[in-house]
């Protein structure tokens, strides 16, 4: 794939290295740079659920019949992903199986780096081999895990010209800057790759640009339309000229301490950004609840901090076990404690306020999740950046479920709201944006019968839950079985 990269150059930031900066001034919604993969794997978990070539998640994939371990959505597929899994398919059929995704990746990107030297294109502005790897940062239970998959690579390929020293690099610039890859509609993390360019991209706690993965075209018969799992670097307002580009390496939905602790960790620098340095807006992400200018007492607020923790350790337990009525029990006995006490910003309230209405939506008590929702997505957009991709997703979320409920004027409102944040962050020909947009005129469109008789609107929604077919409710009902997805059972 060819791609241009005049909108971007490398330069020296000083201490953060080398970064990207824009060579022309550009606007909300812009492509900066898109690149293809330098390689990319399928999780170990969902190595039979996910096509292997275009990542996409869907049932009745087909098996590799040489190592039984890839899975494709269909020839074309395989036969476009067939010069990355070659080498990888003999690996696995001499071992008998297939290592961790730490190691089918690092494989993946050796035998390319041997295959390519390490620049696939002339638009690849740094080879594989100069990125960081931070062994040398590395904590000790990190080095033991990298050394365990240095000994599990050798196993996988014996015959390697490599030596452990240098494997052992391609492992650290994995653990750094590997990324996540979602399936076809963004919903679930289902892969990780490594993009060379992306690399050179540094972080900001408020970014400037957002990373979405597009997949492209991937049913056309002809493989060379197919976009090889195509990152794009969004601009999220205007930019200008000579501007360093960055975006968020965690989410922003913590404070800076906890940030700064995060990107400690895993990627081995301290954030000095503007957001972190002046601590902005951890103060509305930890406030009280003001009432007529009263404020509850800080014990008070102590108290139901620690409870908040407590409670939203209980409350994973209890998903992960699938245990959700317990779940709603106890979203609802601490959401009755925070509401009092703490903001409609304080991040304790915000998670379970997410827990309270991912849940109940799923157990299709869409009403009480709208509320919850609602609430959510109001503390969110007082905190995000306001064309963040989370707050975009979090509202379409909030919008599915008013519809759902029946709330169709406050539910289109919503899925207005998102439509225009997600044609700024992943843009109209992404398969999660054209949904929004099929959303939005269905929802349009119900809400001018809701307007002109309510009974008739209502009537109309009935028969189409209860799956009769009275005129055009039943287009809503195959528009809303495209989003069944966002209340998928953990």
């Amino acid at each position: 794939m060819t791609l241009d990269m005049d909108n971007v150059e490398v330069f020296d930031t000083g201490l953060k290295g080398r970064g990207l900066r824009t060579t022309k001034d550009l606007c909300a919604g812009e492509v900066v740079l898109a690149e293809p993969s330098f390689a990319a794997v399928v999780f170990d978990s969902l190595s039979q659920q996910v096509c292997h070539s275009c990542f996409r998640r869907q049932a009745n994939l087909h098996r590799c019949a040489q190592c039984k371990f890839a899975h494709y959505c269909d020839r074309t597929c395989q036969t476009a992903s067939w010069d990355e899994h070659k080498q990888e398919c003999g690996a696995i059929k001499k071992n008998g199986k297939a290592p961790n995704e730490n190691v089918r990746l690092a494989a993946r990107v050796l035998w390319r780096i041997q295959k390519d030297t390490g620049i696939v294109s002339d638009s690849q502005l740094t080879s594989v081999d100069q990125l960081e790897d931070h062994v040398a940062d590395m904590p000790a239970d990190n080095l033991k895990e990298l050394k365990i998959d240095v000994h599990n690579f050798l196993d996988y390929c014996p015959n390697t010209r490599h030596g452990v020293e240098y494997i052992s690099h391609i492992f650290g610039i994995i653990n750094c800057n590997g990324f996540t890859l979602s399936d076809q509609r963004g919903l679930q993390v289902v892969g990780v790759g490594l993009f060379p360019n992306l690399c050179l991209v540094n972080h900001d706690c408020w970014p400037n640009c957002t990373v979405i993965l597009n997949h492209g075209n991937q049913s056309a018969l002809n493989a060379t339309f197919h976009s090889k799992r195509r990152i794009e670097l969004r601009a999220l307002g205007k930019i200008a000229e000579n501007e360093e580009l960055t975006v968020g390496y965690v989410d922003f939905l913590n404070v800076s301490a906890d940030r700064q602790r995060a990107l400690k960790h895993q990627y081995h620098f301290d954030c000095t950004c503007k957001t972190c340095s002046k601590n902005l807006k951890d103060d509305l992400m930890m406030a009280a609840k003001e009432t007529e200018g009263n404020k509850p007492s800080d014990e008070l607020v102590k108290e139901v901090q620690e409870l908040s923790l407590e409670c939203l350790a209980k409350v994973e337990a209890a998903r992960t076990a699938g245990d959700f009525h317990e779940v709603v029990k106890l979203c609802r006995e601490c959401l009755d404690k925070q509401e009092p006490v703490l903001a409609d910003t304080h991040l304790y309230q915000l998670r379970m306020l997410s827990a309270a209405s991912e849940v109940l939506s799923y157990m299709q008590f869409f009403s009480e999740a709208a509320e919850y929702s609602h609430r959510m997505v109001e503390g969110y957009m007082k905190l995000y950046h306001p064309n963040n991709a989370q707050l975009g997703m979090a509202t379409m979320r909030a919008g599915v479920i008013h519809w759902h409920a029946g709330l169709i004027e406050v539910g289109h409102g919503m899925i207005c709201k998102a439509y225009a944040i997600l044609m700024i962050t992943h843009g109209p020909n992404h398969p999660i944006t054209k949904d929004l947009e099929s959303m939005r005129m269905q929802t349009e469109m119900e809400q001018r019968i809701f307007k002109q008789n309510e009974y008739v609107y209502h009537s109309m929604r009935e028969a189409a839950l209860q799956n009769k077919p009275m005129g055009m409710m039943a287009e809503a009902v195959s528009v809303e079985d495209n989003v069944k997805a966002l209340f998928h059972k953990q």
